[in-house]
């Protein structure tokens, strides 16, 4: 079978691509500048242009699936968002670059005689408000910028492959934890210079997921002919920033000294600091419904694989 990832050299792309290449499939990774990127064996990266099917949308006719992944880095290019992360000019190349990305995809669509089986759309659980209630697919939606960019743009880019007798997905990703992008680089950072602390008042909810677990879920949700519409991909079981904090400092035996005042933050991120102020816990009921189980269902021992440090481990 034939799969197709946009934004496909990043973190959860460079993974999927590798383990449905393993598996003897054809994988085909979209991309500005193939070249500059090192693609698991078997995979094929093709230049595109980030806004149309010029150059790749023949790969469309008889694939199985399309994963559109790209879009502009909305924390920026390093682990820690910085003050104009979120100037109008980014505000606008983070939408712009989600929208267009998912218009290719639909015009590739519309041009294959056999459509694709389906359409993976990433999303994220930014979608919903911030708020200390489990959040369920069918809830309401936030009305921040960072929901601007899920619902306004991202989610809708894709809607109109629906019509043309397509299965579409769409993924509402938690915060992923690994070692290379996400909150987790930075966080390991601080504790590590012994300065690791809570954030604000640390009771904001963060809903997590390990990335092993969010490229398990993606597959699983692509080959589940059941699975339509939006799905959280998120660990079963939420904790607070608090707690976060607590866990991450017990694993890595560092203490948890040095608390950031939501003043303080504020001031030096502006409105980026609703990327690390805010949260909400959500539900995976609809998900675990259709039979997923979570390699890493609980907070420490996601964070004890990651950082390679088993239960019996001396920091």
């Amino acid at each position: 079978m034939r799969y197709i990832l946009t934004g496909g050299s990043g973190t959860i792309g460079s993974r999927l691509a590798q383990r449905w290449a393993a598996g003897g499939h054809e994988v085909f990774v979209l991309s500005r500048d193939p070249a500059s990127h090192r693609l698991p064996d078997g995979v094929t990266g093709v230049k595109w242009d980030g806004r149309t099917a010029e150059g790749w949308g023949q790969l469309a006719n008889g694939a199985y699936a399309i994963v559109n992944l790209a879009g502009e880095s909305i924390g920026g290019k390093g682990t820690i968002p910085l003050p104009g992360t979120w100037s109008d000019e980014r505000k606008r190349l983070i939408k712009s670059s989600r929208w267009n990305a998912g218009q290719a995809v639909v015009a590739a669509v519309e041009l294959a005689a056999t459509k694709p089986d389906v359409v993976f759309q990433m999303s994220g659980i930014d979608y919903y408000p911030s708020t200390s209630h489990v959040m369920a697919e069918d809830d309401d939606r936030g009305e921040n910028f960072l929901t601007e960019v899920v619902a306004d743009t991202w989610e809708p880019s894709t809607a109109a492959v629906e019509a043309l007798g397509v299965r579409r997905i769409i993924g509402r990703m938690a915060p992923l934890l690994n070692l290379i992008s996400g909150p987790l680089p930075a966080s390991v950072l601080q504790f590590k210079l012994f300065a690791g602390g809570r954030l604000g008042g640390g009771k904001q909810w963060f809903s997590w997921i390990h990335t092993d677990d969010a490229i398990r879920a993606i597959r699983f949700l692509v080959d589940s002919p059941d699975a339509v519409g939006p799905y959280n991909i998120a660990s079963p079981n939420p904790v607070t920033n608090a707690e976060f904090t607590r866990i991450l400092g017990r694993v890595m035996g560092r203490p948890t000294l040095l608390p950031v005042p939501e003043f303080a933050l504020k001031l030096v991120l502006g409105e980026v600091s609703a990327m690390v102020l805010e949260g909400r816990p959500v539900s995976v009921g609809k998900l675990q419904g259709l039979g997923f189980e979570f390699e890493f269902p609980m907070l420490e021992t996601a964070l004890r694989d990651i950082l390679g440090r088993p239960l019996d481990s001396i920091a």
